[in-house]
Order: structure tokens, then sequence, then C-alpha cells
């Protein structure tokens, strides 16, 4: 699926079943984070700037987060705020998701996460149901161009069934969450950064850079 409300939703909650795979625990540690611009600025999902949300064309921006105190300005270059403008039915809504990009097997993947997904002051009794998980991507990066891929679900559970992969996971019918720790994750995804069966049928997109 590469519906792109489909994409804010599936990485805030596990209550979606589908597009992309589920992991408790993030890809990264600390040691595997180094200083990057690879993301940094605006990204179109066209490569005509010009037509900006009009329903077709969300807005992917980037960002550094300040380490400590704003008023000093420095930016923590290892990680990103990442801040997606979606035009739903004519009004624009803002999802934000923290970002680290790591390199496993010499590709590029991102880790996305959130924690905005519910407004800690006004809690409902759906938000105290919600979980935020990561999921992770395989990024290629050429000049102006990003292409974001994310494992097929279906995939992963095929191969978990026909015991063909090992790994930490829970499997409640609908959807499997991975439990596995962030090195037994990155095992995983180097096993099968070259596989395009993995990525055929995940949700991808393509972003072009604002001139």
């Amino acid at each position: 699926m590469k519906t792109r409300n489909i994409l804010v939703v599936a990485i805030i909650t596990l209550l979606l079943s589908g597009c992309v795979v589920y992991s408790f625990y993030p890809l990264y540690t600390e040691d595997d984070l180094f200083e990057n611009d690879l993301l940094l600025g605006e990204w179109y999902e066209d490569e005509n700037p010009d037509i900006v949300l009009n329903g077709e064309n969300d807005v992917w921006k980037f960002t550094h987060p300040f380490l400590g105190d704003k008023n000093d300005g420095v930016r923590d270059k290892k990680r990103y705020v990442l801040v997606l403008s979606s035009n739903e039915d004519g009004v624009v809504k803002e999802s934000k998701f923290e970002v680290h990009v790591i390199k496993l097997a010499d590709e590029y993947f991102l880790d996305f996460y959130t924690e905005d997904y519910a407004d800690e002051d006004n809690l409902t009794l759906a938000d105290l149901h919600l979980v935020p998980v990561h999921t992770f991507a395989k990024l290629s990066v050429s000049e102006d161009k990003l292409e974001i891929r994310w494992f097929d679900p279906d995939w992963l559970e095929d191969l978990i069934k026909e015991n063909k992969i090992r790994i930490h996971h829970e499997d409640n019918g609908d959807f499997i969450l991975l439990t596995a720790k962030p090195k037994e994750l990155q095992k995983f995804v180097s096993k099968y950064v070259d596989s395009e069966e993995a990525f055929e049928d995940g949700l991808d997109v393509e972003l072009f850079r604002k001139k």
C-alpha cells in the first residue's frame, strides 16, 4: 500500500494491520549513530514543488533537533525531527516523528518513531490503548532524490510461518510485532538487505528535494 494517510497511521499505532513491519525496539544503538545531513530540508512526493498539499503531494520536512537549550543554537546532527504535512479533505494535518539514520551492509536505513500520538493533557480511553512502535526502512540517496522502502510484512510473516527465520517476535493473528533487540534486528536487516522480494510489496515513497 502506498497511500500517504496510511503511512502516517501505520507508524503511529499498532492497531493498523498492514503496510509495514513493526518493532518494539529501535534498529539502532547510540553507537550506531553518526552526524549527517542526508535528509535535511523539505522534500516533496512530486518532482514539481509548485504543486503543494493538493492531496497528492505531501511535504516532508526534516530538521536536526536542538541539543539542550534552544537559545544555544546547537543542533544534534545525529538525529532528525520529521514533520509530515498532509492534506486531508482540504485540511492540512501534521504528524511528527523522530528519525535516525544508520548504515548496515553498506546501505542506509531509517528508523521512524513517534511519541506524539496522543494529547497527554486530554487522554481518551482510545489513546490509552495505543502503543508507539518503531518501523525501519531502506534508504537510497541520489542527488536530490530519496527512495524509502519498508519491509513487506506479508513476506516476513511467510518466512516465520515456514520456519525460514528465527527472530524474537509476537504474533496475535492480526499482525506481527518484532521484539528483538537492536543487534538482532540489525542481523536480520543485513541478511535481507539485497532481497528484492523483501521490499517488493512493502510501502515505499520517492521524495524530491525542494529547489
